[in-house]
């Protein structure tokens, strides 16, 4: 038997300011209760792109279902992609060694990330190959440093008839289509890279 709880109101420490999120927990004894790893199912949405964007995840762990969604005013799919991530890795972070396994059907993450490509351009100090800034610093600092060795990205086929991913996709949409969504400092206003920061890498 599922009990269920939800709860709508303003992000925990770490979020954006004014954020609009989303929380649906499930408990549950039994089968799952006995999970030995933590899976995090991720999704982003934005249309146009650039334009209103929304991310949703679904977090399983220690027998529990936790679905989270956010959105912004004025972002790329790229970076809800991300964020759809960090937000699970956020929401996780007290929880290092453990298995993590992340599933997206974004190439852009799970390439970029896996294939050490983000490592890489944070070591040239957000510089990719061909000297040029990388994009997404902001989230891409900030995933670098939650997702500890334990951490793996896996690609799911999208729009594939997967449940998670089904559902993290509509939760994304309909984040995305929320009135007076935030904006997304991180994109509109994106911070330069400091000195202290290239110095710890």
């Amino acid at each position: 038997m599922w009990v269920t709880a939800a709860a709508t109101g303003e992000c925990p420490k770490g979020y954006p300011a004014g954020a609009l999120a989303r929380v649906v927990v499930f408990c549950k004894t039994g089968p799952m209760a006995n999970l030995k790893t933590i899976e995090i199912y991720t999704d982003g949405a934005c249309s146009p792109n650039p334009g209103p964007g929304g991310y949703g995840l679904i977090i399983l762990q220690d027998g529990s279902k936790r679905v989270l969604s956010g959105g912004f005013r004025n972002t790329t799919n790229n970076r809800m992609e991300i964020m759809a991530a960090l937000v699970g890795l956020r929401e996780i972070q007290s929880e290092a060694g453990e298995k993590v396994t992340i599933y997206s059907d974004s190439r852009y993450l799970v390439n970029m990330y896996g294939g050490g490509y983000a490592a890489k351009w944070r070591a040239n100090g957000w510089r990719l190959a061909n000297k040029q800034p990388a994009l997404n610093v902001d989230l891409w600092d900030e995933l670098l440093q939650l997702a500890h060795g334990g951490v793996t990205f896996e690609w799911v086929r999208g729009h594939n008839e997967h449940a998670e991913n089904e559902q993290c996709d509509a939760l994304a949409v309909s984040a995305r289509l929320e009135e007076d969504l935030p904006p997304d400092t991180g994109y509109e206003a994106p911070p330069p890279v400091t000195s202290e920061q290239l110095s710890l890498f």
